[in-house]
């Protein structure tokens, strides 16, 4: 533990620069003291790491000094090899950034976690699109990347699915996040989330932008995901489920959560549907496996597509 926690403090001073003893322990989640006598037994191990006392002051390595990665363990190196997804990488430009970058790490590390690392690559891939689902030519994402990373303001045509459907946007790119295989821009003022392949053109401004100091990129995904679902499943279905039937998504969770078993071994429960006809396609695939009760509506729509159904293959 104390080894791993040497380390860390060693790889901070290297990629941060200047940080307190303070700093160290809130990062370390240890004690202050405990920041002390970490520091001087890196000291007392010939690292070239020094005090500085202040205000301003800190612990700093000499300027210049390098560590090699020696203290990843496997579990470390093999999660730095699978994160490394080359698709994404390639689609921001920087897939032989991402190559020359893997290969000086696995250069720095030592023979055993070296294999770890070659089998991780060998053993998994990760593809983030759906079998079904085309991929979105997005020529646009270099450039949204640049502006995200220099805060430069964006001048777009963006195409929306309701009128007037092509719109020009000012935006203030605070980052990209890739869902599914699709891109996505999360922009000021606002902010508000953009499809990067509905983007029609596109002009870089000279003119800067201050991102919030408070936005957290992964928080506002979460509750943007959360508000999406809420706002997308707006209807109710009262349905009988037979034994084994596989539902999806938030018809599954909501017949997991309060899903109840009738005389006959059928889950009766409500779940939630976005519309009647989204509803009526998503419950026909099931076919007898399941019943709807309620909406009326619902169950008139199946019934009557059931009916001619039937006609047909008479």
């Amino acid at each position: 533990m104390k080894s791993s926690r040497l380390v860390s403090i060693l790889l901070l001073l290297q990629t941060r620069g200047r940080m307190t003893a303070a700093q160290l322990a809130a990062e370390l989640e240890v004690s202050v003291r405990t920041v002390y006598r970490d520091v001087e037994a890196l000291s007392a191990a010939g690292v070239p790491l020094y005090g500085d006392a202040g205000h301003a002051g800190g612990y700093r390595l000499l300027d210049g000094y390098r560590t090699r990665l020696t203290g990843l363990t496997a579990g470390e190196a093999e999660a730095l090899f699978l994160s490394g997804a080359p698709g994404p990488a390639a689609e921001l430009g920087l897939g032989s950034v991402l190559a020359a970058a893997q290969l000086k790490v696995r250069a720095a590390l030592p023979a055993e976690l070296r294999a770890h690392a070659d089998r991780i690559s060998g053993r998994f891939h990760l593809d983030a699109p759906g079998w079904y689902a085309d991929a979105d030519e997005a020529p646009y994402l270099p450039a949204v990347a640049d502006a995200v990373w220099n805060s430069r303001v964006l001048h777009v045509l963006y195409r929306r699915w309701r009128e007037p459907t092509d719109v020009e946007r000012r935006l203030e790119p605070y980052g990209l996040v890739l869902k599914a295989g699709r891109w996505y821009v999360v922009a000021g003022p606002g902010p508000r989330t953009f499809r990067v392949d509905q983007i029609l053109e596109l002009v870089t401004s000279d003119d800067e932008f201050t991102r919030p100091e408070a936005f957290d990129l992964a928080l506002y995904w979460d509750a943007y995901q959360r508000d999406f679902q809420e706002r997308l499943h707006r209807g109710e279905a009262l349905v009988r489920v037979a034994p084994g039937a596989r539902l999806t998504g938030a018809a599954a969770a909501a017949v997991e959560a309060n899903g109840r078993t009738d005389d006959h071994g059928w889950t009766v429960a409500t779940v939630p549907i976005e519309s009647v006809d989204h509803a009526h396609d998503e419950f026909l695939r099931l076919g007898t496996a399941i019943e709807v009760l309620e909406p009326q509506e619902l169950r008139a729509r199946i019934a009557a597509t059931v009916t001619a159904l039937a006609r047909t293959y008479a």
